[in-house]
């Protein structure tokens, strides 16, 4: 008994330290209004050198500097985007993707909310018709590499202005191509195409009209002035990733400043990629990656220009020598956007982006998480809300682990028979802790009791909550979907308190997501908590005062600490402790002892002494 009772404390105070140094030391902090961005800070940024090499060493022109040199590129005109998942432009100067808004997403839930911002222009190409009010410069830009010998001025670069051959906007089945002739026999041609979701083709062709060969390497840009907002979650991955010829690589903001100078490249971190690969930045839930066509070799490079403090990821395509009256093609895409699973998995087969799913951040339980996710995707589909969805998977994962938790409740039926053999033998036996132990285990052995059983569910439940924890976190799927009545995001905590009645007060409650709303016992907290201590009483208690007490105090510490967490989550506990609850009282009502649930409910409370523990004073 005191053996089972160790374990299952142990079990349970080890996923509680666990949550507690999570929410406590790796939470996220509230998030914070982002306010407009200095105009000489823009300038600054604008004014540095970014200066991507070609894999011969030769540099491109540079992001930074003709960007701010002259009006003409800020009125240089712009092509419009519009798509049923994306609204924005393209800007002439540089044939750079430098506006998107994502139609289908919303910053917060309020009415009339701003559509999510993805990209923004910087100061040189910024046209006072985009709102980019708070938004950092963020964009997609492509351009060539000469060759050595060649002219930098003879490639189209991150200043060139375009002119427009053909498409008046970009939309899907609607395809716009520019070009620029640098006047001594090369034409330049830049086509985009658009999906229906968040996929652009990206193609730009060379064509030589001299009567000389010309060399040069094509190669796209994602660039981002500053370093973004991020959450700063320990099991949040926000920051470079990229997939290469099937290694998945992913570098934090902090750990791309950090990264050695390499040779005319900075602090860079290069990988050549043989067959297929991709790179960019992800957030949280949106997405910039560049990827070449499968089969494409190319150099991925991730990098930080220290003085104009400019992230950047690039992929550069191998160095092309164009011969007199022919062309040279290269074929890449653009994924800009949210991280929908479905849409990315797609994406896997068409046009065929090498485990381009992996861009997900699926965590260290990643064989868990991707199929709890993807049966609760399926869930979803059926059912149509979220909330209930969550509800069934629960009912699912409980089903697939009864025959071991069957055991397990068993095996607390028999340990509740046995308790009053076991008040017996700590009578009988005192202080000597030596022979109570070895009594206690000859019981066991002679009733056939396992008495490591009864933590075997808390254990089993550690990963699969971890699991559930990441999916609920990090999958876009999850954001601002509603269950029921007042809980509208069950990605977010529960937005209700106790401190005014659960909105029956004329006052807010604490600010959603930090420490002090979760202390004031939103709904579903006290929901879990009561759940929690009702599973507590089909436990057999323990003997031992400290260990009483520590049991005791369990589920109202376990309330008050995740209250702050994702209603989703908390959500889950709630389900799962309630089939728990269930099945145990039922399993052990089968084999012949009938649990008190309700009663004596005041002397089951922390600091108070049942009637039992009276008559062991009094004795």
């Amino acid at each position: 008994m005191e053996d089972n009772n160790r374990n299952l404390i142990l079990a349970t105070v080890l996923s509680f330290v666990v949550i507690l140094i999570w929410y406590t030391v790796f939470a996220p902090e509230p998030p914070v209004e982002q306010t407009d961005q200095p105009a000489v800070a823009a300038q600054s940024a604008d004014s540095n050198a970014v200066t991507p090499a070609s894999p011969t060493g030769t540099t491109t022109a540079d992001l930074g500097a003709d960007l701010g040199a002259t009006a003409t590129e800020a009125q240089a005109g712009r092509i419009e985007i519009a798509s049923p998942s994306l609204e924005g432009s393209i800007s002439l100067a540089g044939g750079r993707i430098d506006d998107l808004q994502l139609t289908k997403y919303q910053e917060t839930l309020d009415a009339g909310s701003p559509d999510v911002r993805l990209l923004a222009p910087s100061s040189a190409t910024a046209d006072p018709a985009i709102d980019t009010t708070g938004s950092k410069p963020y964009y997609a830009v492509y351009g060539w590499t000469p060759g050595a010998g060649t002219d930098p001025a003879l490639v189209p670069g991150p200043s060139t202005i375009w002119q427009v051959e053909s498409g008046d906007a970009l939309a899907p089945g609607q395809p716009v191509t520019l070009v620029w002739d640098n006047g001594a026999g090369q034409v330049f041609r830049r086509t985009f195409e658009l999906d229906d979701n968040y996929l652009f083709t990206v193609s730009q062709s060379l064509q030589n009209n001299s009567d000389a060969a010309f060399s040069a390497a094509p190669y796209g840009i994602i660039a981002r002035h500053g370093r973004p907002d991020t959450q700063n979650f320990f099991v949040l991955h926000e920051g470079a990733v990229g997939m290469f010829d099937g290694e998945l690589r992913e570098l934090k903001y902090k750990k791309i400043v950090d990264l050695d100078p390499v040779a005319r490249e900075g602090r860079a971190d290069v990988v050549q990629v043989e067959e297929n690969g991709w790179v960019g930045f992800t957030d949280k839930y949106w997405m910039t990656t560049l990827a070449p066509a499968p089969g494409q070799a190319f150099t991925a490079v991730v990098k930080y220009a220290d003085g104009a403090d400019i992230y950047q990821t690039e992929a550069r395509y191998p160095m092309q020598t164009v011969q007199p009256g022919t062309e040279a093609t290269a074929q890449g895409y653009l994924f800009a956007g949210a991280k929908v699973w479905e849409v990315i998995k797609g994406y896997e087969q068409t046009p065929g982006i090498d485990r381009f799913v992996d861009s997900i951040d699926w965590g260290w339980f990643y064989f868990l998480t991707k199929p709890i996710f993807q049966l609760l995707h399926w869930l979803h589909g059926l059912i149509g809300n979220m909330g209930w969805s969550i509800i069934a998977l629960t009912f699912i994962l409980k089903l697939l682990v009864f025959p071991l938790a069957r055991k397990s409740y068993i095996s607390m039926a028999k340990m509740k028979e046995l308790q009053p053999q076991m008040e017996a033998i700590k009578e009988r036996t005192g202080d000597d802790r030596m022979k109570y132990q070895k009594e206690v285990m000859e019981l066991y052995k002679t009733q056939k009791v396992n008495p490591a059983a009864g933590c075997l569910p808390v254990l089993l439940q550690i990963p699969i909550f971890f699991s559930l924890y990441k999916v609920i976190f990090v999958t876009i799927e999850l954001r601002h979907a509603p269950w029921i009545g007042w809980i509208r995001d069950l990605s977010a905590p529960d937005p209700s308190s106790l401190l005014n009645i659960f909105g029956l007060l004329p006052f807010a409650p604490p600010a959603q997501g930090t420490l002090l709303h979760s202390l004031s016992l939103p709904a579903l907290a006290i929901a879990l908590g009561i759940s929690m201590w009702m599973q507590q009483r089909l436990n057999p208690t323990p003997t031992d005062p400290a260990q009483k007490m520590i049991f005791a105090w369990m589920p109202w510490i376990f309330m008050f600490m995740l209250g702050g967490f994702a209603s989703g989550l908390v959500l889950y506990w709630i389900t799962n402790n309630t089939i728990t609850i269930i099945q145990q009282y039922s399993i052990m009502s089968m084999h012949g002892h009938r649990p008190d649930l309700f009663g004596n409910i005041m002397a089951s409370m922390p600091g108070r002494k049942s009637k039992q523990d009276g008559k062991d004073s009094g004795k």
